[in-house]
């Protein structure tokens, strides 16, 4: 497996490559996060109370946030640090601030 960022042709950062087990751990996750909505979904059709819903959408929320900051940790640490490294650091920073911006948003 290579280790450094894919990067398009004109430069910029496409991917961040992840070990099987960083894959793994994120797929579980976010099928955690599709049983839940499911979950949810269900409690809809049957009418259950708005208050139970409700905590459970919170839940799922979270869930997706912590999905995100993994994703923007492992991030930071390869894909940025590399660019840093390699003398194109102020665009991957650039690029890093305006995710963390859109990300805090939600």
């Amino acid at each position: 497996m290579d280790n450094d960022c894919h990067v398009s042709d004109e430069g910029k950062m496409l991917a961040t490559p992840r070990s099987d087990k960083e894959k793994d751990q994120l797929i579980k996750r976010l099928k955690r996060v599709e049983g839940q909505v499911r979950g949810i979904q269900k409690m809809v059709e049957d009418d259950r109370y708005c208050v139970d819903i409700l905590i459970q959408v919170s839940a799922i929320n979270s869930a997706l946030k912590n999905v995100g900051f993994q994703l923007l940790e492992r991030h930071a640490h390869h894909c940025v640090s590399d660019a840093i490294k390699e003398g194109s650091g102020d665009e991957a920073i650039e690029e890093l601030m305006k995710v963390i911006k859109q990300f805090s948003k939600s």
